[in-house]
Order: structure tokens, then sequence, then C-alpha cells
């Protein structure tokens, strides 16, 4: 297992944003292109990668997808092997996820299983989101596997843990945008000017309201504004307010709903306050809803070979929903010991013990259980 290690540790040093996974792409193709044409055939999408491992028989394929992509995050773990591009990390355990499926197809290479095993290294999961053009790919067909297992690192939990559930387990997620427009002048002068800065302050605070007194308590959402901006100077009232934020929910009616709501209150707001706002909503990734079949087959496994935890769902946002709509399959919380430093923090640090139990946990179950 010190070569599944060795590449996590050469991946953490080059992370990169979504679509320009470049060279994340040529190191794993330069594994690739190591092992024999007859057993491993392969084709790139965009910066991603799809690899095939012929089995014994090829009755069936069973998929594992890997996100690949860094975060624009300035590394401080200290690490011999840190990021050396600055500005960006792998902060969500990307590096780990793809050096996890690097060694399992290593192993599946060395040891044939059964079934053809199909890996998709794919790109663009902090966005804009490359699970679902990757699926719309032509490729996808060729590679489309018959069931589909994925999994993210979990700081909270030891290593060794397992955790999962049937039904949803990651939320629905979108992107906000917002740009409000106003009129500009001195500070001393406010009636001679439309403050963005009053009305940004105002939309904030609705924005509030609306998973408290629009949406079913017994129902999970969630809409943060993580980012704000405005104006050049203490004594210059802004004409332009910038409004950056995600919502979440566990059922697309509920997100459909806080489209909606945010939309009304926008109207509000103009008509309030006399500004013009520019509202832009990104890409949607849909929940992440595990397979109850799936899961008990893995589950049952699991509960015979490690620790496994029936955890609730999260509020997590995962494009992997996007190929679990289209293929039966799960996604699992792998537990790297981390509980100091969370997902998206400049610190996180995997223990990396986590990488050779899951390789082998994997390796055991696509050769024996599946």
């Amino acid at each position: 297992m010190e070569y599944a290690i060795e590449m996590r540790r050469e991946l953490h040093k080059i992370p990169e944003p979504g679509f320009k996974e470049f060279k994340t792409q040529a190191f794993i193709l330069d594994q690739i292109r190591s092992y024999p044409e007859d057993r491993v055939s392969y084709d790139t999408f965009e910066t991603g990668v799809f690899v095939r491992v012929k089995g014994l028989t090829g009755n069936r394929t069973i998929g594992y997808r890997a996100d690949i992509d860094g975060l624009p995050i300035e590394e401080a773990t200290g690490l011999p092997f840190c990021s050396e591009h600055p500005g960006f990390m792998h902060a969500c355990g990307h590096d780990v996820h793809a050096s996890i499926a690097l060694g399992l197809l290593r192993r599946i290479v060395e040891l044939p299983v059964m079934d053809d095993v199909v890996f998709l290294f794919q790109p663009a999961e902090e966005g804009p989101g490359g699970a679902e053009p990757m699926i719309k790919s032509p490729l996808f067909e060729k590679y489309r596997p018959s069931e589909m297992y994925g999994l993210h690192v979990a700081p909270e939990y030891p290593v060794g843990t397992i955790a999962s559930r049937p039904g949803v387990l990651f939320a629905s997620a979108r992107e906000v945008h917002i740009t409000i427009y106003g009129q500009s002048g001195h500070a001393a002068f406010p009636h001679l000017t439309i403050d963005t800065v009053v009305a940004q302050a105002a939309l904030i605070m609705q924005l509030q309201t609306i998973v408290s007194r629009s949406i079913n308590p017994m129902n999970c959402s969630v809409i943060t504004i993580g980012k704000v901006d405005a104006g050049i100077r203490e004594n210059v009232i802004a004409g332009r307010a910038l409004l950056d934020g995600t919502m979440r929910a566990l059922n697309g009616t509920d997100m459909e709903k806080l489209e909606q709501r945010v939309r009304d209150i926008i109207r509000g707001i103009e008509a309030s306050f006399g500004v013009k706002i520019d509202l832009q909503f990104g890409n949607r990734y849909y929940e992440v809803v595990n397979d109850q079949r799936v899961v008990d087959k893995f589950s049952s496994f699991v509960k015979m070979n490690a620790n496994y935890i029936e955890c609730d769902a999260a509020m997590t946002g995962e494009d992997f929903g996007f190929m679990l709509k289209e293929i039966p399959g799960m996604m699992f919380w792998l537990g790297v010991n981390n509980a100091t430093s969370g997902l998206h923090q400049p610190t996180l640090n995997p223990d990396e013990e986590a990488i050779p139990f899951v390789i082998n946990l994997l390796d055991h179950y696509f050769r024996e259980y599946v």
C-alpha cells in the first residue's frame, strides 16, 4: 500500500481547479499507461479519465468514481508534500479519493476480479460540476456500469469506520450570486444616492426568513450567504453590492421553493429600496440518493469486516447525485480521523491509514461479495 500513499502525496502537491486539472490528469494517465493494454483501456473526457479493467468473465461492470479537483484555499498544514500551487489546496480530500482509485485499480490489474471494473476520475466536483457532463458524454455509454460506488473522506470519523444510509445521504445544492445596483455618492448626502449596502443588509436578513417561514420545519434546508462585498471607502455610499451564497435542501420540491422565495424577496427589495438586482443561480447538484438494495448489500459486508455506522443525512453538496440518478449505487463516508480540522479548511490532513484500509475493503467486496 506504499504505492497508494505515494500517489496521494504526489497528487496533494498539484491541486487544480475544476476543468483545469491538467497536471492531475497527466499524472493519472502516466499510471494507467503503465498497465498492459489487453487488460486496461481508457479514454479522456475534458480533464477527467474513463478507465476499464477487464475482469475474468466481464458479465457485469462495477463502477467506482473518484473526484480529482482542488480548492482555492491556501494550505496551512506544513506537510513536507504540501501544495506547490499557491492559493490552491486539496482541502476536501480529493487527493485521497483519487489515490484510493489508483491503488484499487492497481490491485485489480494484478489480481483480476470476475467483473469488469470501471474507474471514473471526475473533474470539477467543487464546481462548476463535472459529473453531469461526464455522464452525458457519449463515452459514458462505452463505460456504463451496472452499479456505481463513491466515497468521501469524513474527518469526524476514526479510521476503520464507514458511514452511510439508504435513501438521501447528501442534499441538493445550488449556488446563488446576487449583484445589487444603486447610485453612488458622498456619505454626507445619502438622500442623493441609492444605498446598496442598506439594501444588501435588508436582503440578507430577509433571505434568512425563507427556511424558518417557507419550508416545512420537519424538512431540512439551508440558505447561507458566505461572501459579501460593497463600497470603495468609508465616506462613499456604495453604488454596487455583491452577495454570494449557497442553498441546500434534502428534496427537490424544497429546493424549488427556496429558489422561488429568493426571487420573490429580491423583487420586494428592489421595490422597497429603489435598487436593481441581478440574480444568478449556479448549477444545481441533485441529492445523493443511495439505492436501498446496494446499501443493504454493502453495509452487510462492512459490518463483517469493519465498523459501520448508519448516519444521518447531511447538508453536504455532491455532484455524484447525477450519477446515481442514472445508475443504482451508493456513496459512503470514509473515516480519516482528523476531527480538529474539517473539510474545506486549510489545515485538513486526513490520516493516510484510511487509504490502505478502504482499498483492502473494496478489493475484498468487489472480489467476493458484489
